[in-house]
């Protein structure tokens, strides 16, 4: 089996024991390695456990974040996640957060931005976060997307993908710059956070079968090799 499931009884609950494993991680590659590289997904659930995270005693120098996906916005703009990262760990004294778009939000310089980024940090992420649309899409890798097979594609080696999903989400009808599955899949540690029963029976859908790019997150969770932290709250 490719992942192993951890049921929590509360958003609290798991948003301790993300914060929890977060730390585990970090602190370790700190000790081994000098400094730690983590990507973070956006969305409602995880945000509990990073401000648990942020406040968690580390050296913070050593330790460099970027966002998973990231809507082409300017970097002030309510639905910019690094904005949102960069205010939830600003009790992280020191940390660097890298931003996988350019300052305006142009969609083509900040698929250039992200790659020439990604091609400077080549090592495996430490750990990832990932959470999942009820699309069953992850990171932006969004079904249906005209640039999803590339950005799906194993030999990629690029590590990211303007990403323009098709319907645009009302709530966000933006353009978006994701990592590439095969830079997800680079990660020593890889955790998927959900919440509520109607985002269960989708991942139990994507269980089920094989990888199915109809269903992004199967890639994930089929992937060879790979085995991923599932957290899950009502």
């Amino acid at each position: 089996m490719a992942w192993i499931e951890h049921d929590h009884d509360t958003a609290d609950a798991l948003a301790d024991a993300l914060a929890d494993a977060l730390f585990a991680t970090t602190r370790a590659a700190i000790a081994t390695q000098g400094h730690a590289l983590l990507a973070l997904a956006g969305g409602r659930t995880p945000w509990p456990a990073y401000r648990r995270f942020a406040d968690m005693p580390l050296d913070w120098h050593k330790v460099a974040l970027l966002p998973t996906d990231e809507r082409c916005v300017p970097h002030d703009h309510a639905a910019c996640n690094v904005r949102e990262l960069r205010e939830v760990f600003a009790p992280a004294d020191g940390v660097r957060i890298e931003s996988l778009t350019v300052d305006d939000g142009d969609p083509n310089r900040s698929q250039a931005h992200a790659r020439a980024l990604l091609a400077r940090s080549a090592a495996p992420f430490d750990a990832i976060v990932l959470g999942m649309g009820l699309d069953a899409h992850t990171a932006s890798l969004f079904p249906g997307a005209a640039q999803l097979a590339a950005a799906l594609d194993p030999s990629d080696e690029r590590g990211a993908y303007r990403i323009d999903p098709v319907p645009l989400p009302p709530e966000a009808p933006f353009p978006r710059i994701t990592l590439s599955l095969p830079r997800l899949l680079q990660a020593r540690t890889l955790h998927l956070a959900l919440s509520g029963e109607p985002k269960r029976a989708i991942l139990r859908r994507a269980q089920a079968g094989g990888r199915d790019a109809r269903l992004p997150i199967s890639e994930v969770l089929h992937a060879p090799g790979v085995s991923v932290d599932v957290l899950w709250s009502p």
